[in-house]
């Protein structure tokens, strides 16, 4: 008979302030109240009275009398405790100090730094985290989990090279194959534990689901699945606000995490830490994860949040925003990951999940997204040395980026920065490049938005493609070697 691993993700972002307008005489210590939402502490109190305060008192009942299980808090989730719900704090607290609970690892800001080439930020976010654990709870966490599951072979490497002694990750199919997720495996010599993904799906999307052929989900139904699996260790990993605020407590879902412990133990299944599940099983198999999974969505993979242009735009203007991060958490809080998971244009159930989890619809997060950035790295400007060059490189809001047409009008594509404007020369029509090139568009843009004369005379009277893409590759590749 198996064992089983329960572990509960626990966050809640920074959300913008969808009524951001730029105020150019707004002082340091006020720009993190007027780039986000005042709703985050209605929400944050309202999630603490739904959710935290009542399950967190079931699960620290439960762990008296022998339910062990891990919890995953993010470090603005902490942020937000402290100012707002101490007495919420206060019991997860409570659960840190109990023998039968792990602290998991993740990144301080639940961010997408993991994704980014080069992998120092990401570290830098992961030892911050730990920091954090240890400052308000006395503990250095030994396993990872990392944000949304995102996981490949690179990432796996780093974990391994900040020692921690194993990682969370989904068990995904297409990764698996015929195998089972009920087993220890190992990448990059890194042992994984692998989420098993329908079974803790039945309780985070299907529990309350009355067309589902299994509803209503008992927890004595529920211990029967348990006991009846083949494998060595079953996964589950949830998010915690699954217990009360994605399922009410007129579900009868607090029912369900009363009971549940005490049917496994009826059954003689044995609920484990992560650690001991790594300590007592010997991995089974490497899996070779070359291409980013998750587990978000039915696709399983980084399209959740890189999906669409609109992501991958928000995605590379974070990134090229580092050397402009004077004030580096907020540059870090324009990270999270919940930002760039607004901004999908999924259909089906997945549309349907976003739709659930988003405060505004996804066009207009992503222009609320880019014009926070850009004004961020606007005002960092002045204390940068290199000033002109960091200019000519920033993010731009949507009202002054480049915006592709022809003479029909806009034809779907917009440069929010040089590198931008750049990539897309390769791919928007020859005759949208003839149109602004004859009416001098690329040349007015580059002087008045960009500030970059120099750029703009190099380009007067070129009408070919290449040679424009040339020509501003070298001056984009030369300005970018003056903020290094």
């Amino acid at each position: 008979m198996p064992s089983i691993c329960f572990g509960f993700e626990v966050h809640q972002p920074y959300r913008l302030n969808r009524m951001f307008s730029h105020v150019p005489k707004v002082k340091k210590k006020d720009l993190f109240d007027h780039y986000f939402d005042g709703l985050n502490k209605e929400i944050l109190l309202r999630v603490a009275d739904k959710c935290y305060n009542p399950a967190t008192r079931i699960v620290l009942e439960k762990l008296d009398e022998g339910f062990s299980c891990a919890f995953s808090l993010s470090g603005i989730l902490i942020e937000q405790l402290r100012r707002w719900s101490p007495e919420t704090l206060s019991l997860f607290e409570d659960i840190a100090r109990h023998k039968n609970i792990e602290l998991i690892g993740q990144t301080y800001y639940h961010s997408i730094a993991s994704c980014f080439p080069d992998k120092t930020e990401f570290r830098e976010q992961v030892k911050m985290h730990s920091d954090l654990m240890y400052e308000q709870f006395r503990v250095r966490p030994v396993v990872f989990e990392n944000t949304e599951f995102t996981f490949n072979n690179e990432i796996a490497t780093t974990i391994r090279d900040m020692d921690f002694t194993g990682i969370f990750t989904e068990g995904v199919d297409r990764i698996l194959g015929w195998r089972s997720p009920d087993y220890l495996y190992q990448c990059q010599n890194l042992p994984v534990l692998l989420r098993n993904t329908k079974l803790s799906d039945d309780i985070a999307f299907r529990f309350a689901n009355r067309s589902w052929d299994m509803y209503p989900l008992t927890a004595d139904m529920y211990a029967r699945w348990i006991a009846a699996s083949s494998g060595d260790l079953i996964n589950i990993f949830l998010d915690f606000e699954t217990f009360g605020e994605h399922f009410w407590q007129e579900t009868g879902i607090f029912d369900f995490l009363r009971t549940l412990p005490d049917e496994l133990r009826q059954r003689g299944i044995e609920t484990v830490l992560p650690s001991d599940a790594i300590a007592r099983n010997t991995p089974v198999d490497e899996i070779d994860v070359q291409e980013t999974i998750s587990w978000a969505d039915l696709e399983k993979d980084t399209s959740a949040w890189m999906g669409n242009d609109r992501q991958k735009t928000a995605f590379h203007a974070v990134q090229s925003a580092r050397p402009y991060a004077i004030d580096k958490p907020i540059w870090r809080y324009l990270q999270t990951s919940d930002h760039f998971y607004y901004m999908a244009s999924k259909y089906g159930t997945c549309g349907e999940v976003h739709s659930y989890f988003s405060h505004h619809e996804a066009e207009e997060a992503f222009k609320v997204y880019m014009t926070i950035l850009a004004d961020y790295m606007e005002r960092n400007l002045k204390v940068m040395k290199n000033r002109k060059s960091a200019r000519t490189l920033r993010t731009l809001p949507p009202d002054k980026a480049f915006h592709f047409a022809g003479h029909s009008g806009f034809i779907g594509h917009t440069a929010y920065n040089l590198d931008q404007f750049e990539e897309l020369l390769y791919m928007v029509p020859s005759d949208s490049i003839q149109y602004h090139t004859d009416r001098g568009d690329f040349t007015r843009w580059i002087t008045d938005v960009l500030d970059d004369p120099v750029l703009a005379h190099s380009i007067e009277g070129v009408l070919e493609r290449h040679e424009l893409q040339k020509i501003i590759k070298l001056r984009r590749e030369q300005l970018w070697t003056h903020l290094k």
